[in-house]
């Protein structure tokens, strides 16, 4: 399948298109400053609050006359831009797609060669976050606002969490929920003097902070700014003489021993971005994890790697090693136990960075085409593949006018072979201003010796929004289990007496707007999709795990100092009152004075609408897939007002029948 790199099929239709956006756009911008600066965030008002003479507000009474009078004037171009604008789009295709070249090793096809479907199995790594990239003016409605700064900050954080090396320490403390009971970050293992890497005994203290001691002089603020720089993470020392650490502090206790080691994972840093600039609610501040070198990290910035440890022993507690820029300072005492539910069978917690060697980036709510550029040039330092302005305009195969596209974005680490794209027919109200619908894509993994590719599919999604159309959220989900059995067809190229590609997964990731313990929801909640694919977070209809948290953030709440941070919102969102506190929850229909008072009658961890569930069937017969991770993530605190979550599935071969 040949795959878009341009919106429009030849030149001629490209340079009509940038004509009537250029005489669109002022009106377009000018109508968006002009209606952003009557909707003030609570962190503008509580600036105001704090500043009588406010320069914010001083500017939007100087500004705004010009901006109206500006507007009025832009209105005819406007008219005669949108008049050429509209028919174009009937010849718009529904997606760009973007390869970043030279990527080295690192480079999908170099990923390809590591899995030839044989041995212990392979683990790949999912993300899905709605970012809320609106025009200014509609994304204050959800209490965030500057939608460009945000897009280039979230790309940056995003980059910088993924990017990191991958091993494990896992964590215990008394302030430990069954929410965050085992940390995926970790802590690369000092060298011994052969040059072998070793456990490290000795304790460590659940902390948010770390000391960042980059090579050359570079100061942890740059850093932050930059990402980390391609040599910095383990000079002259290769992933494959590193091993996974258990790190324990029971007083008086023998140092445990460490973990088996874990098959080799080949990790990448992420390309180093200029400073750019940031938002009041972006800056880094002293235990914002937002960036991976901030001089006050969150655990999670430990520096994670996954290879085989030769030989025993170990180093002396406290030794250091000048080639490890990271170094964990703490607080409180941990066990060195694995903490796990007892009837779980994965790892689970909240985290405060997105998961070290993320393979697969769905997004949703990336409405706005200038912020999807910055997002995209941002995220290319970690992914090689990317879709983005995903959807249609206009008329074209939908119901009604669109006047924003889907907001679907797609980033991956492995090549992508065949894309689909479908609109729901049956949005209405404000969502059927924007093409909402489902993105298919087929990726391929791998390759075996017989030279049989290894693919997986994956499916980005958004459903209808308004909280009483259940009735079409689940018509939508119909339609998405139809257009993803329609696409797996079309786009296979084996049979079952001659396959010439081997499914390894098939995930469904995206914003679903609904949760599993809404009495509203029940119609969603029992809809076949569950039958058919799994959700990690689920035991039935209407019952959750009692580990898993809600995704959806209170708004209201956003700038306050308690989760303004990374660091802050993982550890408000580990105890049961901070999630009452700053997750939403269902409504209540029960009376009660005040939202907290609502809250209070609840039941649950919140609103869980971000999804990530896996098939168990339809992978070929001799492989299965296994969640080895699951995490809900911090990373985006003020930036906007969902969690992101992720989730490791384990493709392996299934035991065999005696």
């Amino acid at each position: 399948m040949v795959l878009y790199t341009a919106p429009f099929p030849n030149s001629c239709l490209s340079a009509l298109h940038a004509v009537s956006w250029a005489l669109l756009f002022p009106c377009y911008w000018l109508a968006d400053r002009l209606v952003a600066s009557f909707i003030p965030t609570t962190y503008e008002k509580r600036q105001r609050a704090d500043d009588p003479c406010y320069l914010q507000l001083l500017c939007t009474v100087l500004f705004t006359p010009i901006y109206l009078a500006l507007l009025v004037a832009s209105l005819p171009f406007a008219f005669v831009g949108f008049l050429l604008w509209s028919p174009l789009q009937s010849a718009r295709r529904p997606y760009i797609y973007s390869r970043l070249e030279d990527q080295g090793s690192a480079s999908g096809a170099a990923l390809l060669s590591e899995w030839k479907g044989t041995g212990p199995g392979k683990s790949f790594c999912f993300a899905t976050a709605n970012l809320c990239l609106l025009p200014d003016s509609l994304a204050r409605l959800n209490n965030v606002f500057n939608t460009q700064a945000r897009a280039r900050e979230i790309g940056q954080r995003i980059r910088n969490g993924a990017s990191r090396p991958q091993i494990k320490i896992y964590i215990d403390s008394p302030t430990n929920t069954s929410i965050s009971a085992a940390s995926f970050s970790s802590l690369v293992s000092p060298q011994g003097s052969d040059g072998v890497a070793r456990a490290v005994p000795g304790s460590i203290k659940r902390t948010a902070s770390v000391e960042y001691k980059g090579d050359g002089g570079r100061h942890p603020s740059e850093e932050a700014a930059n990402g980390p720089a391609s040599g910095d993470p383990a000079e002259g020392i290769g992933l494959e003489d590193a091993c996974i650490v258990r790190i324990g502090g029971e007083e008086g206790g023998r140092p445990p021993e460490a973990d088996d080691p874990a098959a080799g994972g080949q990790t990448r840093n992420g390309a180093g971005g200029s400073p750019q600039g940031q938002t009041p609610n972006h800056s880094q501040r002293d235990g914002d994890s937002g960036s991976l070198g901030s001089p006050s990290a969150s655990r999670e910035s430990l520096v994670k790697t996954r290879a085989a440890a030769d030989g025993g022993g170990s180093g002396e507690p406290g030794a250091t090693n000048s080639k490890f820029p990271y170094k964990a300072s703490g607080v409180k005492k941990a066990a060195a136990r694995r903490r796990r539910h007892p009837d779980e069978a994965f790892d689970h917690e909240v985290s405060a960075f997105f998961p070290a060697n993320l393979d697969f980036l769905c997004l949703q709510e990336v409405f706005d085409k200038r912020a999807a550029a910055k997002l995209k040039d941002q995220l290319h330092g970690y992914f090689e593949y990317i879709l983005y302005d995903v959807g249609v305009y206009g008329c074209q195969g939908c119901c009604s006018f669109k006047f924003l596209n889907s907001g679907l974005f797609f980033a991956s680490r492995y090549p992508i072979m065949d894309v689909a794209y479908h609109c729901y027919p049956n949005g209405r109200r404000s969502d059927g201003l924007a093409s909402k619908g489902a993105l298919f894509l087929k990726v391929q993994v791998g390759s075996t010796p017989q030279d049989q590719r290894i693919v997986g599919y994956i499916s980005c999604t958004h459903l209808h929004a308004l909280p009483e159309d259940s009735a079409i959220r689940c018509e939508q989900l119909d339609l998405l289990q139809d257009w993803l059995a329609d696409f797996r067809k079309s786009t296979s190229s084996s049979s079952t007496a001659n396959p010439e590609e081997l499914v390894a997964f098939d995930v469904i990731c995206g914003d679903l707007n609904f949760d599993n313990c809404s009495s509203d929801d029940k119609l969603e909640q029992q809809h076949s999709l569950f039958t058919h694919y799994k959700d990690p977070c689920r035991l039935g209809p209407g019952e959750e795990k009692s580990w898993a948290i809600g995704t959806l953030l209170d708004t209201d709440n956003l700038y306050d100092e308690e989760v303004c941070t990374p660091d802050n919102l993982q550890k408000v969102l580990e105890s049961e009152e901070g999630r009452r506190e700053y997750l939403a929850f269902p409504t209540s229909k029960s009376p009660g004075a005040g939202q907290k008072g609502r809250k209070d009658l609840l039941k649950g961890n919140g609103r869980r609408i971000d999804y990530i569930l896996y098939a168990e069937e339809g992978l070929w017969p001799d492989w299965k897939a296994e969640v080895e991770e699951f995490s809900f993530i911090t990373q985006l605190s003020g930036l906007t007002d969902h969690l992101p979550v992720a989730m490791r599935l384990m493709v392996s071969a299934g035991e065999e029948e005696a």
